[in-house]
């Protein structure tokens, strides 16, 4: 977490595990996971509030930066004979 002016910003890594969507936090002590990349999202949200809800009842902003991970495969192009 880092705070710029009355804004908090939280890092979170996301990968994929193989069958679920996960988020971990960097410097901090948040994991969260969903089955699709839009419940990921809603519940980092979920997380990052109740991990930060002194710092939301302060009535600080956060926000959230996402670090993704993505596969790029090569492509194989076939030879016509």
């Amino acid at each position: 977490m880092s705070i710029n002016g009355d804004k908090v910003l939280v890092k979170l890594e996301i990968y994929r595990d193989g069958k679920y969507w996960c988020a971990r936090g960097i410097g901090e002590d948040i994991f969260t996971q969903g089955k699709t990349l839009d419940e990921l999202m809603d519940n980092i949200r979920e997380a990052v509030e109740l991990h930060f809800e002194d710092v939301l009842e302060s009535g600080e902003d956060i926000r959230i930066l996402s670090i993704s991970e993505i596969e790029v495969r090569s492509v194989v192009k076939a030879t016509g004979s």
